[in-house]
């Protein structure tokens, strides 16, 4: 018999992505914080939109919270490799 241990985040009662590390479990549940922030504060916007429209940016933009960082204290994008570099960590993460 195998015995696997498994991190699972779970928010408002509903399983949103499992992990074999605590630390990416962990990683995975700031970064939802990270979003609802984002969109309790879009909310707060002038520009209205569709609660599901909000949500996805909000979840989209605390995933490229590095790029958005970079963009907000430089004033710059950042080079095309770091975005890329951004975005393929992302994908392994979600694939594990």
């Amino acid at each position: 018999m195998a015995v696997e241990v498994k991190y699972v985040v779970i928010r408002e009662g509903e399983e949103k992505m499992s992990f074999t590390s605590k630390k990416e479990a962990d990683a995975w549940d700031k970064m939802l914080d990270t979003a609802d922030l984002l969109d309790t504060w879009l909310e707060q916007s002038p520009v209205v939109l569709e609660d599901g429209q909000r949500e996805a940016l909000s979840l989209w933009l605390a995933e490229h919270k590095e790029v958005l960082s970079t963009i907000l204290k430089t004033g710059k994008l950042p080079s095309p490799q770091a975005v890329e570099k951004d975005a393929a960590s992302k994908t392994k993460k979600q694939a594990a």
